[in-house]
């Protein structure tokens, strides 16, 4: 079963070298830039940080409908878009992530990503994501927060410059760490036994080996309402 909500990451221009390029016919509308990054950890993104390594994009391409759009608003139209591995965008993976490239159409929209390249009002690429059962892993630091190590994604719907990279959603990741520091809880000091009196000692399960069931379960209960109600799906 996938992953029913989708997860939102942005990148800055420094990192996703989002901009425009001349190609074969000498017009300036070709766009590129990189979406993913691989093996870079990213800021903190509320009590944890992200890797994504490069074997999470294997064969993610081939069974995803990637749109373009700008700040992931598909009600403004499409840029362009990769469906299953052909369309007006291409997706290219190499050793330093997933890059996106196509040619800005020649409509109001294009015009304004044109517009905001050059300007440098739009400052950031983003990319919308699932992660299937089994595919992600979770390290508790010493620090109290969590590594979050994304080994698979399910699909990918969009990647997308963004004006700004504050379109961040990290609600599914979040619920995971709730549930992982529910599951670390110690006793309150009030359910003690009373001195003399032995405790009934019971195994304490480690959160990391409990995460998948724990994903499972979120994802089983967000399913069908939020895959429908997100506009990146229609």
């Amino acid at each position: 079963m996938m992953s029913s909500k989708i997860e939102i990451r942005s990148l800055l221009t420094a990192t996703a070298e989002l901009r425009i390029v001349r190609h074969e016919d000498t017009s300036e509308r070709g766009v590129e830039g990189y979406g993913i990054v691989f093996n870079s950890e990213s800021e903190d993104l509320g009590g944890f940080t992200e890797v994504i390594l490069p074997e999470a994009m294997d064969g993610v391409v081939e069974r995803s409908d990637i749109k373009c759009v700008i700040n992931h608003n598909i009600d403004r139209g499409l840029l362009a878009r990769c469906t299953e591995g052909e369309g007006t965008m291409k997706i290219d993976i190499d050793s330093k992530g997933a890059k996106y490239s196509f040619d800005a159409p020649k409509f109001d929209l294009g015009e304004e990503l044109l517009e905001g390249l050059k300007r440098g009002d739009i400052r950031a690429s983003s990319f919308g994501f699932t992660v299937g059962p089994g595919g992600d892993h979770w390290e508790k630091r010493d620090n109290g927060t969590y590594l979050r190590t994304i080994k698979q994604f399910d699909r990918i719907f969009d990647m997308s410059p963004v004006y700004s990279p504050a379109y961040i959603d990290t609600t599914v990741a979040k619920r995971c760490i709730d549930e992982l520091r529910s599951l670390e809880k110690l006793p309150d000091e009030e359910t003690k036994p009373p001195v003399g009196v032995e405790p009934i000692v019971e195994p304490i399960v480690e959160a990391e080996d409990r995460l998948e069931e724990i994903s499972l379960e979120l994802q089983y209960r967000q399913y069908k309402q939020q895959y429908l109600l997100n506009n990146l799906t229609k």
